[in-house]
């Protein structure tokens, strides 16, 4: 247990936490403050928002205990509070809440909307408030009501607060962040000096921590020399991964490449860059590399490993070390258990492809995507056979 000290509606309070245990509960829980509600719990539909130094945060995704030292509102802590009151008057004129289980999140985050936007343009509402999901209104009143107060504050002459008076940018609470004086102190990059060369990926390894990891060998039935050769080819290698293409140079240090997934009717495909490492001495590398599908605004980066060891039979063992972190929307389908399953039959189909490029038999032509919808679900319909089969075995026995 931590114990985290922080301020709430502005009352100092200090109470033991797991390391775990994110915002949300910790508000709940310790502090029966209820009005915050959960929904998804992957920091998608927004009914979880609070303000954390005066920034609305998902607090579903956000630990209490990175929160230690920083001010937190919620929706509570709006009964006194003039925004909150013109906002709740106008919610109730527009009948912008039905079930009213989002409303607390809508609150939060129109009052942040209603600091900083300059006008009460609806376009501008929609996309501001897009990410709080309603499935009642049809949303019409929720953004009637806040173009109202908008308006209202406006036409008494209360000006917009560009950036709602942040200092800083970065992760919410704490202080943390980079103070936006000195982002606009440095000098901009030019149209003059932007490369379609793929840019080293320059963050170090040390001070980056993956979302998942996993680790998982196999061994095909080649020479440590022979395998270690066909690793060089960057370009080969990603033909063994559906959906993985690369461009350019594939024996460079640096290459561009991009990554086609599908997950139901939801197709991303991520552009970027990696930066490869070998050791001819250890027989061992590291592909280091990051992108983005623009359609999304989904990220990703990761970090792989290898390393070769010789078989007494003359094959080669791959061990694998695998880490990531993926934010955006898509970021949700990364939180689940069953992504160490999905990864061993992606892993094993590598490995069969690896294999058959080595063995002069595959085919040159690389999988158009990388199917995730139909891995995720053959693992689960394994999982639930499995389950039932132990159930069924046990009332017969």
């Amino acid at each position: 247990m931590t114990t985290v000290s922080l301020t709430i509606n502005g009352r100092a309070v200090t109470a033991e936490a797991e390391p775990r245990m994110h915002l949300a509960d910790f508000i709940r829980e310790t502090q029966t403050l209820t009005g915050t509600h959960l929904g998804c719990e992957h920091g998608v539909c927004g009914a979880c928002t609070v303000l954390v130094d005066g920034v609305p945060v998902r607090s579903c995704i956000t630990y209490a205990v990175a929160c230690s030292g920083a001010s937190v509102t919620t929706v509570e802590g709006l009964d006194d509070d003039e925004i909150g009151k013109e906002l709740r008057a106008a919610f109730t004129r527009e009948h912008a809440l039905q079930c009213g289980y989002c409303t607390p999140g809508m609150l939060m985050s129109a009052r942040d909307l209603v600091v900083r936007a300059p006008d009460a343009d609806e376009h501008a509402i929609r996309v501001a408030m897009s990410g709080n999901l309603c499935r009642c209104t049809g949303y019409v009143g929720i953004v009637r009501a806040i173009q109202s107060v908008i308006a209202d504050r406006r036409a008494r002459g209360i000006a917009a607060v560009p950036g709602a008076g942040r200092t800083a940018l970065g992760p919410a609470g704490s202080g943390h962040g980079e103070a936006i004086a000195a982002r606009v102190a440095a000098p901009a990059v030019t149209a003059a000096v932007v490369s379609r060369e793929p840019a080293a990926v320059s963050e170090s390894l040390a001070d980056w921590q993956p979302q998942t990891r996993f680790a998982r060998s196999f061994v095909v039935n080649h020479a440590v020399d022979a395998v270690w050769d066909f690793f060089a080819d960057t370009g080969a290698v990603a033909v063994c991964l559906p959906g993985a293409s690369v461009s350019g140079d594939t024996s460079a240090r640096n290459v561009a490449g991009k990554m086609r997934i599908k997950v139901g009717p939801i197709t991303a495909e991520f552009h970027g860059a990696a930066e490869i490492d070998r050791d001819p001495l250890t027989k061992s590398g590291t592909i280091q590399g990051s992108g983005r599908d623009r359609r999304s605004s989904s990220a990703t980066r990761g970090v792989i490993r290898y390393r070769l060891l010789p078989q007494g039979d003359g094959a080669t063992e791959v061990e694998l070390d695998v880490g990531y972190r993926l934010t955006g929307p898509l970021a949700q389908f990364s939180r689940s258990d069953l992504v160490n399953d999905i990864a061993s039959r992606l892993i094993a189909a590598f490995a069969q492809n690896v294999e058959a490029r080595l063995s002069g038999t595959a085919a040159t032509a690389p999988a158009a995507e990388l199917n995730a919808g139909r891995l995720f679900f053959s693992v689960l319909a394994e999982r639930i056979k499995t389950r039932l089969s132990h159930l069924f075995g046990r009332r017969d026995g």
